[in-house]
């Protein structure tokens, strides 16, 4: 008995000293922390090695040097208090007594006061601190998502003062913010030479990811009739801004198409853009989840209708966005093509409103970043860095917004001639017998081919500017003997470069290292990765010297293998390890309090650290600027090396980069399903500005079969760029490969050729206005919402309608044929549809393709090269519309100058139908080559009654004749000089 009684007499004053201990310790923390949050509730605020409390409250977070183990000493404040509510105005939401949940229960504000009778829950109808009461105000497809990373819980959700509310739907965020929470007006809009400008006020609720900007300015532009600029940014810190210059015009513009106003009744700011003639809300942001911290920004609007396109890059499985709560990243990224995050960033959408109006909206921003669509409709775009710069284009037709869109960002650029020719390359080309055998089927079949790649087959050692003088001895010579033929040969290059050779060894290298032109790490040392050749250094392009040594370096090259464009890949830029060395830092650079929904939400998986350093920052800032940057050099050195116009194309792109490269989508995988996503892709990157793009035909990744690289050459022939090529392993697929796919590729090919002073045309209107070359139907068609899903037909320009076959085994399309009169561009028959669905058969060997009337294609007698085919007559299709009149153009060149629209070095003449007569008129002829062409024949059709007479320049002409089934009229061996004017009737 005794000895229990010790025992427990032991135990108790253990049990005391443990008590004293506690309360010691509680006694510090509480004097030592400014807010009183137990520990196991906290959120760590500096989860990276190295925290201080310098650190931490730079971060606008707690420090507490906390005693007790593996809690966090920096810590976001949860118990802040958002209400401006003086202390002695409260009134009590809670006299029964209760906790904080039962006082947000009541829609009201708990906030702890030490002064004796003061209320803790009181009512605010201004602010909110969430809770777990569903709010009548808020509509499930309004929710702004309050805990967008992954492991959403209920106590997560209310520390951060959001709503928890379960959801029976499908994708609904549980966990979403206030209407309340965001920024307040502070003060008065005040007028600026440019537009408007006023100050916001952050409403004090619980950071998110902490360093929240408590002042932020928005800054309102009158750019033109059509654009607008709209940009919030922090005042008291300079933040990145892409160096992608949009011309600011100095005074505002007197009478757009918009109106930009500011709420401020509601309990936090917003702003809403106006279409003036409708009425209609383009951009509207009162549906709040402002939000503006050093690595997190956001902002949503409502759209003005759920006819969503755009944002890019991914292989997207319709055109027609899903609004359903779906979420696209973007940040540059090596990637076999899927829906993730792929190899540009392209953060601009266009809208088609309920009137048929379109408009667009780019937002400027290089960081990581994702966008959310949801079925209000709405959007919610979130990044991790820079400001929020918002472009608004007016339109109002779809084209018209792509016009705008790169009349601010810069015009594409004007690709030569030859480059509209097929195409042919792979990576496995083991020799340069491979090279020929390839060639030599090409030339067996007759099959046009303009030009010819090398990948990194070619190089020594896979090493950028050079060639392997053993399995491709005699490269210098074959190009030349190509070059004869009519067909060109373009490298590629890669900008990793090997940098383990001594010096004097490896040009490229050396140069690099004088000029100290490489990416460095964060202590100022060379970045190296690991790529094709092995470990390397990254040029930085944003560094004015590395044009230096990429045009020396293009130069030197030229002199060893005449190539005519330079293709550009891996410039993500493209990583074999997962950062510096295979490691990043403990850092928020590389490892962000945020990532967005990027592949792996890691930020250097296959790429550099973030926290590396260009000429133009950070990483972080402009990792995804990566190929935009080196497309800017890439161009210059092409043209300096050759002498000529040429050009280059890019893996990575970015708003703006079209000035300088073009693009092909990728990595593709060879299936019946990726080949009709190509199509999207195709129209979509015309959309962003890059009119010359296509997929790799018949795939890239995996082996291929005959009848999917026979559909995919008959689409092929109708991409804008037309190329053929596969990756190492996979068998042969170039179209000699089968004897049929080798025929059906050269008779769809001779369509194509003929038609490339059409598409020629085209590429000339996108160059200097801005227009598209492939665009969906609805671009046309704006007011038939039948078109606005469809993305299994594309046109050229306005004129060629293209229902090609995408699923295999399948011998007929089921073709939409809008409002218009369509004909066969076979044999100008008329299309069985109007306004309506119709089935047109398509056999294997067959790619339906209807002309529209009301438009006058020009065409040319096709070749196996453009060399030859440029020499040899040309002519015109007219298809009449139902007024029996058309309206057609051809620019003309020498296809390879530089600048000779700019130069005045082209001719560009228009045709028109009146009255059963077509006639010429020649607007500019600065170009002599023309002098020496001559248009050949003339098919016309829509003619609505049997032709009896033809007259040319006003002359009886017997060289015509007329389809007795179809009406179509041919009239043949006409002879008419380029150089001068016509006119041809039919009576």
């Amino acid at each position: 008995m005794k000895k229990g009684i010790r025992n427990f007499k032991r135990e108790m004053i253990f049990l005391l000293q443990i008590a004293a201990i506690y309360l010691s310790t509680v006694g510090r923390v509480a004097a030592q922390c400014p807010v009183n949050i137990p520990g196991d509730q906290r959120r760590d605020c500096y989860p990276w090695t190295g925290a201080s409390q310098g650190a931490c409250e730079a971060r606008g977070c707690v420090w507490c040097d906390d005693v007790q183990a593996g809690l966090p000493a920096c810590f976001y404040n949860d118990a802040v208090c958002p209400s401006e509510i003086p202390e002695g105005d409260r009134t009590d939401c809670l006299p029964e007594g209760g906790a904080k949940p039962d006082c947000l229960a009541k829609s009201c504000i708990w906030c702890e006061s030490s002064t004796p009778g003061v209320p803790w829950c009181f009512a605010d109808s201004n602010v909110s601190q969430g809770g777990s009461l569903c709010p009548a105000s808020i509509v499930e497809s309004e929710r702004i998502d309050c805990h967008p990373e992954p492991g959403a819980s209920e106590a997560g959700c209310l520390k951060r003062g959001c709503y928890w509310c379960q959801s029976p739907t499908p994708s609904v965020p549980w966990c979403f913010a206030p209407r309340q929470n965001g920024y307040r007006l502070r003060g008065s809009v005040t007028d600026t030479p440019k537009g408007f400008t006023a100050t916001l006020e952050r409403v004090n609720t619980p950071s998110w990811y902490g360093a929240d900007a408590q002042t932020i300015s928005i800054d309102v532009e009158f750019h033109t009739a059509e654009r607008l600029r709209i940009k919030i940014s922090d005042p008291n810190k300079s933040r990145f801004e892409v160096p992608q210059p949009i011309e600011s015009p100095p005074n505002k513009f007197p009478n757009p198409l918009y109106d930009v106003t500011f709420d401020t009744t509601s309990p936090v700011f917003g702003f809403r853009i106006v279409r003036r003639s409708t009425g209609a809300v383009i951009f509207d942001t009162t549906i709040g989840g402002l939000q503006f911290s050093d690595q997190f920004l956001q902002i949503a609007t409502r759209l003005d209708s759920s006819t969503l396109y755009g944002f890019g890059e991914h292989e997207h499985r319709t055109l027609l966005h899903d609004m359903n709560w779906k979420t696209w990243a973007m940040y540059s990224r090596d990637q076999a093509v899927t829906d993730s995050n792929l190899y540009g960033v392209h953060p601009f959408y266009l809208n088609v409103e309920t009137t048929s109006n379109a408009h667009g909206v780019l937002i400027l921003n290089s960081n990581a970043q994702e966008v959310t669509l949801s079925p209000a409709p709405a959007i919610t775009y979130r990044t991790i860095g820079g400001i929020l710069d918002i472009y608004a284009f007016l339109g109002p037709t779809p084209d018209n917004v792509v016009q705008q869109y790169t009349e601010a960002l810069g015009r594409p650029l004007m690709v030569p001639y030859w480059s509209l020719g097929f195409q042919l390359s792979r990576w496995g080309y083991t020799t340069l017998n491979d090279v020929r055998d390839a060639v030599n089927r090409m030339r067996q079949y007759d099959i046009p081919h303009d030009v010819q790649y090398g990948d990194i087959d070619y190089m020594h050692a896979k090493k950028d500017f050079t060639y392997d003088s053993v399995n491709y001895a005699g490269l210098p010579q074959y190009v030349q003997e190509l070059k004869q033929q009519g067909t060109r040969f373009v490298i590629i290059l890669d900008p990793g470069i090997y940098n383990a050779d001594a010096p004097g060894v490896y040009p490229p290298l050396d140069q690099g290292n004088q000029l100290g032109i490489w990416v460095k790490n964060a202590d100022g040392s060379y970045a190296g990765g690991e790529v094709w050749p092995g470990p390397v250094y990254y040029p930085d392009f944003t560094n004015p010297d590395t044009q230096t040594w990429m045009t020396q370096q293009s130069v030197d090259f030229m002199q060893l293998v005449e190539y005519a464009a330079l293709w550009i890949d891996m410039n993500e830029p493209s990583n074999f390890v997962n950062g510096n060395g295979g490691s990043c830092a403990s850092n928020p650079l590389n490892f962000p309090p945020y990532t967005p929904a990027i592949l792996d939400r890691s930020m250097f998986t296959k790429t550099l650290c973030p926290d590396s350093i260009q000429a133009a920052g950070t990483l972080y800032d402009v990792h995804s600027l990566y190929g935009w940057s080196m497309s800017k050099q890439t161009l210059p050195a092409a043209r300096t090396a050759t002498g000529k116009r040429s050009m280059s194309f890019s893996r990575s792109t970015f708003p703006g980069s079209g000035s300088y490269a073009q693009h092909w989508l990728g990595d593709n995988f060879s299936n019946f399903a990726v080949l009709g996503y190509s199509l999207i892709g195709t129209m979509e990157f015309n959309m962003f500005g890059y009119p010359y793009v296509g997929p790799d035909i018949c795939g890239f990744i995996g082996d291929t079969t005959e009848q999917l690289c026979q559909r995919w050459q008959q689409v092929g022939a109708f991409y804008p760029f037309s190329r053929n090529h596969n990756s190492e392993g996979a068998i042969d697929q170039d179209p000699g490969m089968w004897p049929e796919v080798a025929r059906v590729t050269r008779e769809t090919l001779h369509i194509r050729y003929t038609l490339l002073p059409f598409l020629y045309t085209l590429m000339h209107k996108a160059h200097s206005e801005g227009s598209t070359v492939v665009r969906p139907l609805f671009f046309e068609f704006p007011s038939d919402g039948t078109t606005y899903s469809i993305d299994d037909q594309f046109l050229w320009g306005s004129a060629l309608l293209v229902s090609p076959v995408l699923t295999q085994d399948t011998f007929s399309v089921n073709a939409y044929f809008p409002d218009s009169k369509w004909y066969s561009y076979y044999d100008g028959s008329l299309a069985p549809g109007r306004a309506s669905f119709a089935t047109v058969d398509a056999p294997l060997d067959f790619i339906p393709l209807h002309v529209r009337g009301g438009n006058i294609l020009p065409t040319q007698q096709p070749a196996n090269s453009t060399m030859f085919s440029r020499t040899l007559p040309m002519g015109l299709i007219v298809a009449l519309d139902d007024f029996s009149q058309a309206n057609g153009d051809l620019f003309w060149d020498d296809g390879e100058s530089i600048d000779t629209f700019e130069g005045g070095a082209y001719y560009f003449a228009t045709y028109s139908v009146q009255g059963g007569a077509l006639s010429s008129a020649i607007q500019h002829n600065g170009y002599s080559g023309v002098n020496s062409l001559f248009i050949g024949d003339v098919r016309v059709f829509g003619i609505a009654f049997t032709v009896s007479q033809v007259t040319v320049n006003s002359a009886p002409y017997s060289s015509w004749s007329q389809n007795e089934v179809t009406g179509q009229l041919t009239i043949s061996a006409l002879n008419l000089p380029l150089s001068s004017t016509f006119s041809i009737q039919w009576s």
